[in-house]
């Protein structure tokens, strides 16, 4: 196989098992696809929970990443919203039925038939990737290709978590990784003030969110000075659910913003009553991309960034999974 007719990509065999780097055919845009090549693409908790089996195990090799900022090589048939050295944005939420009841009703995240990229669809851990064109995004002008890329998915989910936690002022943000550094530049953009909570001793977290405008940064084990009318979710944690429904005040909201999260174990009832309210965050719509990304350049958004090559894949996660990272890992192919 010539290099010109093939890619380097890194395939997950099985859940649990470390990315193994090959050579593969390079893909072909099929009816209403792009072909693109893969310039950055952002590592993302949700890779993790694929590799580690979190998600179901899909029974054939994987190529994660969702996070994928790329150029455009070539358009499949019918495929005419991107032209060849286009840049743009590909996310986790690659493809939807449009004619179920969510697709119609304006919820596309739902869709029962949805797929995922760097799930069901190839993703950008390599050089080249196929996606539907409908579901790619203008990468805005403003962001390089490593500063752009965790905004597909640590931006766009974050976003949607601020959004479902309403006019709260006051925000807690439990897990200040890759989208909750983004997601409190918006909050602190709106007039919110913003308590971040880390892991327990994890003093440099703490710096990091003062830095970016948080008014108080303690360990998740610790009470915030006042009760915060709302707080989201990042770190998968099912313990922190019970601890964040304490910190908030009666009527207020706790926002789950990953798709896995550990078991959260039984509490008492005095804690969720008074209408607190507890929701979760699935997945993303094109809404909210388009939205987001119209916004992140107005606040500013900016994002910070650790590249490794795409051969480092592994390292990345694993310094994800040991919350050994500020701001966001990002491949670069």
């Amino acid at each position: 196989m010539s290099d010109a007719a093939s890619m380097l990509a890194m395939e997950l065999d099985h859940p649990g098992a470390t990315l193994v780097a090959r050579r593969r055919p390079r893909p072909e845009p099929g009816p209403g696809e792009v072909l693109v090549r893969v310039v950055a693409c952002a590592v993302c908790r949700t890779d993790l929970h694929v590799v580690d089996g979190d998600l179901p195990d899909l029974g054939h090799p994987v190529i994660p990443g969702h996070e994928i900022v790329a150029r455009v090589v070539e358009c499949g048939i019918g495929a005419e919203r991107y032209r060849a050295g286009d840049r743009v944005g590909i996310p986790w939420l690659g493809w939807t039925c449009g004619t179920c009841r969510y697709c119609r009703g304006g919820q596309e995240n739902l869709c029962p038939r949805a797929r995922f990229t760097g799930y069901q669809i190839p993703g950008g851990y390599a050089q080249y990737a196929v996606a539907d064109e409908r579901f790619c995004f203008p990468v805005p002008d403003a962001y390089d290709d490593a500063a752009a890329a965790p905004l597909l998915c640590a931006g766009l989910i974050g976003y949607r978590s601020l959004r479902m936690a309403g006019d709260a002022r006051r925000l807690g943000i439990y897990g200040f990784g890759a989208a909750a550094h983004i997601v409190a530049q918006v909050a602190r953009h709106e007039g919110r003030e913003v308590v971040a909570f880390t892991r327990p001793g994890d003093t440099d977290a703490q710096a990091f969110a003062r830095r970016l405008g948080a008014t108080w940064a303690g360990g998740s084990d610790q009470a915030p000075p006042e009760p915060l009318d709302a707080a989201i979710l990042f770190a998968p944690v099912g313990a922190l659910l019970p601890t964040a429904l304490a910190a908030i005040r009666p009527g207020g909201t706790v926002v789950c913003g990953g798709i896995h999260m550990s078991d959260i174990p039984s509490f008492p009832y005095a804690l969720l009553w008074r209408e607190k309210r507890v929701v979760s965050v699935a997945n993303l719509t094109r809404a909210d991309g388009e939205s987001f990304l119209a916004l992140a350049p107005r606040v500013p958004v900016r994002t910070e960034v650790e590249t490794f090559p795409l051969t480092a894949a592994n390292e990345a996660l694993a310094r994800l999974r040991a919350g050994q990272l500020t701001g966001a890992a990002v491949l670069l192919p």
